[in-house]
């Protein structure tokens, strides 16, 4: 696997690929689904408090034969403890059940109505503490960052949203705005939760590249410069996505992919968030 990454504010480097654990069942799952990836070439791995599964990539992370300084892990804060104090001690607790004593990146999971701005002060001094080294959201859309941005000198480093060819379009607003301001694109449900990977646009431009739709859809997202997470608790297709690193879409192949947009959302909508 490619050891490129991408930059962060504060020079921390992320690597551009990393694996999914949201719904990977706490227990053995997750952790051979971790240690699996971790040896197949992978040096991220992206939880949260909320999938239940954060004590597991601790353990596994310290099972492998990778020092904590070369995993990137992340976690996120959930919408059950926006505030300020709240959000200070849930960094706290997902530290706790990690067994960490940083996190490389600290994600409010939502934008919580009316919590948002007190909570992104609690992210603050977690940076500034070295709980974790960036911090950024996820699932942010242009309304949410433009209130961000106009209230604070700390931008967030990423934001982590639904992308893929089949909502692009729609998205694509929002990643300008990110990318206009410093803050790196991270692409979850890449996949697209196996809904489109019977579609013969990409069945008909992997067999270019000999490789799978699901190889396909990583690789626009790595071409269009996203961090991209896709999920699997299955070795073999964990190895599989991480098979990408030895061929690129050329302009006409991400053109056709990017015009495949048709507004997925295959979880969460954020967009209906005040």
């Amino acid at each position: 696997m490619s050891t490129t990454s991408y930059v962060l504010a504060g020079n921390v480097e992320i690597p551009p690929m990393g694996l999914g654990v949201f719904r990977s069942p706490p227990g053995a799952a997750t952790r051979t689904a971790v240690l699996t990836a971790l040896e197949a070439g992978y040096r991220h791995i992206d939880t949260a408090a909320v999938y239940g599964n954060e004590a597991d990539v601790g353990e596994a992370t310290r099972r492998s034969d990778r020092p904590r300084e070369d995993v990137f892990v992340t976690t996120k804060l959930w919408n059950t403890d926006h505030g300020y104090e709240a959000a200070l001690r849930a960094c706290d607790a997902s530290l706790e059940a990690l067994g960490f004593d940083y996190v490389d990146l600290y994600l409010v999971h939502w934008p919580v109505p009316n919590l948002r701005l007190d909570t992104w002060r609690a992210m603050e001094q977690i940076l500034a503490d070295g709980r974790a080294r960036a911090v950024g959201v996820s699932n942010y859309m242009p309304r949410h960052l433009d209130e961000l941005l106009a209230h604070t000198e700390v931008p967030p480093a990423v934001n982590q949203f639904e992308l893929s060819p089949y909502n692009y379009g729609s998205r694509r607003e929002l990643v300008d705005l990110c990318r206009a301001n410093g803050i790196v694109v991270e692409a979850y449900s890449p996949l697209t939760k196996g809904q489109k990977l019977d579609d013969p646009v990409l069945a008909g431009i992997g067999s270019v590249h000999g490789k799978s739709p699901a190889q396909i859809l990583i690789r626009w997202a790595l071409d269009h410069g996203f961090v991209v997470l896709p999920k699997s608790t299955n070795p073999d297709r964990i190895r599989q996505n991480a098979d990408v690193y030895d061929f690129n879409l050329v302009g006409a192949e991400l053109s056709e992919l990017d015009a495949l947009d048709e507004g997925l959302v295959t979880g969460w909508d954020p967009t209906t968030v005040l």
